[in-house]
């Protein structure tokens, strides 16, 4: 098939590859303009839009996908579908009926759980044992379309966000693959979602991620994993930002929350929660680089007795 591709973060990257290597033709690719990046604000690329140059793919970068001159130049890709990968900006109904076939999505959720921005990072930090990734057809309601396919995978105590993501990227390739050959073929069922039954996951911001060590240890522990890498779970200690990462829950209680239980040179930070410990084994606190919480202490860190806000 003829296939529109949108998409700008990593994320994206497998599924782009993934309906290439699958024999369908990328007639082009749609992604978020050229953006200031990283630590020194150069104006880079998206990482799509640099994998489409290399692959040498027709590319669109539209401030907003709409208006008659966006519309004219898709239509004459002759697309017979859109997929969309975390592109970035929500379709309107117009650009979603270019394509002959329809637009479909790759959503990395269990439709109709976690709609929204940041479903990987919610599953993790609400506690969830499983996820997986949907394809649905692009309706103009988020995330609320017929879905053509869904899998599932475990979520492990020690999954982080990023490392989760990667592999939800992987799987949503094949996915994504597998569904443009089956509607190649012929008709796919297509089933209505549950609304009722719909939860949301709304993009992560500071406040969301910041460490509230009154809460469980588990609590906390499924926060701080959630929020790894971006934007990173925080806590404060003597007035400075903390990002907390690679926590472990531990048995034991008998300190005020947040307190610093044990700040030991080799292993790193015990610290207290609402009803125990967690042991924290990585951070980034405000101007050094991300590292073992064991190497902090070493380098005239926190002390046992401090205490983290």
């Amino acid at each position: 098939m003829r296939v529109l591709f949108w998409g700008t973060p990593h994320f994206a990257l497998p599924t782009l590859r993934a309906v290439a290597g699958a024999g369908h033709e990328i007639v082009g690719v749609v992604t978020r303009p050229d953006r200031p990046r990283g630590r020194g604000r150069l104006t880079l690329p998206s990482p799509v839009r640099r994998l489409a140059d290399e692959l040498g793919y027709p590319v669109l970068t539209p401030e907003i996908p709409r208006g008659d001159a966006f519309e004219e130049a898709a239509r004459g890709l002759e697309p017979d579908v859109s997929v969309v990968v975390a592109y970035g900006c929500i379709l309107n109904r117009v650009t979603l009926d270019i394509p002959a076939r329809g637009s479909f999505n790759l959503h990395a959720s269990l439709l109709p759980a976690l709609r929204g921005a940041a479903p990987v990072n919610w599953a993790i930090a609400r506690g969830h044992t499983e996820t997986g990734v949907s394809v649905m057809r692009m309706v103009e309601a988020m995330d609320a379309g017929p879905v053509l396919a869904r899998e599932r995978i475990p979520i492990a105590p020690t999954d982080a966000a990023s490392s989760l993501t990667a592999r939800l990227a992987e799987l949503g390739a094949r996915v994504v693959a597998e569904t443009l050959g089956r509607l190649e073929s012929g008709p796919v069922r297509e089933r209505a979602q549950d609304h009722s039954a719909a939860t949301f996951a709304p993009k992560v911001d500071r406040a969301a991620a910041r460490v509230d060590w009154r809460r469980d240890p588990d609590d906390v522990a499924n926060l701080i994993r959630g929020m790894d890498a971006v934007p990173g779970a925080w806590t404060r200690l003597a007035g400075d930002p903390v990002k907390v990462f690679s926590p472990e829950v531990v048995s034991g209680t008998g300190a005020a929350p947040g307190e610093i239980v044990s700040a030991d040179p080799g292993r790193g930070l015990l610290v207290a929660c609402g009803s125990g410990l967690l042991r924290i084994r990585e951070v980034h606190p405000a101007g050094k680089r991300r590292m073992e919480s064991a190497a902090w202490v070493r380098g005239r860190g926190p002390k046992a007795g401090d205490r983290f806000e």
